[in-house]
C-alpha cells in the first residue's frame, strides 16, 4: 500500500485550480520517479498476465493517454502498479493547445470536462523522454500515442500521423492512432468511412516499411469515440480488420452532456471523462466485441472508479482496461482494485 494515503494529498489537489493541480502531481512525479520516493504512492503489482497483438500484459490496468502527454513519468507511473501505461498524445511539432482554462472538475459525478487540445512539447521531446524511461525493462508495455497538429489541415492529417508513427516506432510497444479527441477541430471526420479507410491504409503501408527497416513489427491500435451508433462502430470495426490493425481502443470522452446537466461546468466545451462514461463506453466495447468476433485484441477505457466498473469492462468485451479520471478521484490504490477485480472475476 502507498506510504501515503491519496485521501491525504486530494483535499489540497482539489483546493487547486484543475490543470494546476495536474501540473503540480506531474512535476512532483517526475522528481520522484526512479527513486526510493515512489514508495509514497506505490500500490503493489498484481500478476495476472494475458497475451494481446503478441504482446505479453503482465497485468490487465493501464493508463489511458492524456494523463502524461509528453512521456515524463512513464516511471513513476508505472509504480503505481499499471501493467502497460500509454503516453501522449503527441504531436509532429509542440503547440501549446486550446486557451485556458481548459479543465474542470465536476465531483459530484466524479468527473473532469477538458479542452486540453493536444498540448504538448512535440515529437522531439517526447522520443528523448520515453528513451529515458525504464519502465519496459522491467517486462512492462509502453504504448505510444500520436496525433495531428491543430494547423495541419484535416485533409493533411494523414502526413502527420506517418511523421508520428515513424519517430515513435522504434520505442514502442505498440502505437495508438488517436482520432477521437473532441478538441482539435475536425478530428473525429476521420472516424468517418472514406477518411478512416485513407488513413489507416496509409498507416498499414508504412508500418511494413519500418518493421522491414527496423527488424520488427510493433502492432497498431486506434482509439475511437463513445459518440459512435451501431452502424458507425460496425464500419469502424471492419475497417480495421480490412487493413490489419491490431486493436482499438474503446473509448475516448464523450460530447455527451445528458448525465451532468444542470452542474456547476456541465456545459463547458470538450470531452467529458469519468464516471458519466461508463455506460457509453461499455455500449461501444460490446458492439465492437459483437463486430470483430473472438480474439480482436480491445482495450477498454471510460469511467472505471471501482474494480467492480473495470470488471464490467471485461463482461462487456474487453481484454484489458485503462483508467485515467478515475486515477485523480481514487488515487493509485484504484490500480490494484481494479487488477484484483479482474483477476477475481474470472
Amino acid at each position: 500500500m502507498p506510504l501515503l494515503p491519496y485521501a491525504l494529498a486530494r483535499p489540497f489537489l482539489f483546493g487547486l485550480d484543475p490543470e494546476a493541480a495536474h501540473d503540480l502531481t506531474m512535476a512532483t512525479l517526475a522528481r520522484a520517479q526512479r527513486t526510493p520516493l515512489t514508495a509514497a504512492f506505490c500500490a503493489g503489482f498484481v500478476d495476472d498476465p494475458v497475451t494481446l497483438a503478441g504482446l505479453t500484459f503482465p497485468n490487465r490496468v493501464g493508463l489511458a493517454a492524456g494523463l502524461d502527454k509528453n512521456a515524463r513519468c512513464i516511471d513513476g507511473l508505472g509504480a503505481m502498479g499499471f501493467g502497460f501505461v500509454e503516453v501522449g498524445t503527441v504531436t509532429p511539432k509542440a503547440q501549446p493547445g486550446n486557451p485556458k482554462p481548459r479543465m474542470f472538475r465536476l465531483p459530484q459525478r466524479q468527473a473532469l470536462i477538458n479542452r486540453l487540445g493536444f498540448n504538448n512539447d512535440g515529437l522531439d521531446a517526447f522520443v528523448a523522454n520515453v528513451q529515458r524511461a525504464r519502465f519496459r525493462e522491467h517486462g512492462r508495455i509502453l504504448g505510444l500515442n500520436i496525433g495531428k497538429n491543430a494547423s495541419t489541415a484535416i485533409e493533411d492529417a494523414t502526413s502527420d500521423y506517418l511523421i508520428g508513427l515513424a519517430g515513435v516506432y522504434p520505442h514502442a510497444d505498440y502505437v495508438t492512432v488517436n482520432i477521437s479527441s473532441p478538441n482539435t477541430k475536425n478530428l473525429r471526420a476521420l472516424q468517418s468511412d472514406a477518411a478512416l479507410d485513407a488513413l489507416l491504409g496509409a498507416l498499414a503501408e508504412r508500418r511494413e516499411q519500418l518493421a522491414a527497416q527496423h527488424g520488427r513489427r510493433v502492432p497498431l491500435f486506434v482509439k475511437i469515440a463513445p459518440d459512435l451508433d451501431e452502424a458507425q462502430v460496425a464500419v469502424i470495426a471492419a475497417t480495421l480488420q480490412r487493413h490489419g490493425m491490431d486493436g482499438v481502443v474503446a473509448t475516448n470522452t464523450t460530447l455527451a452532456r445528458d448525465a451532468v446537466q444542470g452542474l456547476p461546468h456541465a456545459e463547458e466545451a470538450g470531452g467529458l471523462s469519468g464516471a458519466p462514461v461508463l455506460e457509453a463506453s461499455n455500449r461501444v466495447i460490446a458492439q465492437l466485441r459483437a463486430a470483430l468476433g473472438k480474439g480482436f485484441p480491445i482495450i477498454g477505457v471510460g469511467g472505471i472508479l471501482s474494480g467492480a466498473d473495470a470488471a464490467l469492462k471485461i463482461v462487456a468485451g474487453a481484454d484489458v482496461v485503462q483508467i485515467y479520471t478515475g486515477l485523480i478521484y481514487r488515487g493509485p490504490a484504484l490500480v490494484r482494485e481494479a487488477a484484483l477485480a479482474i483477476k477475481n472475476s474470472r
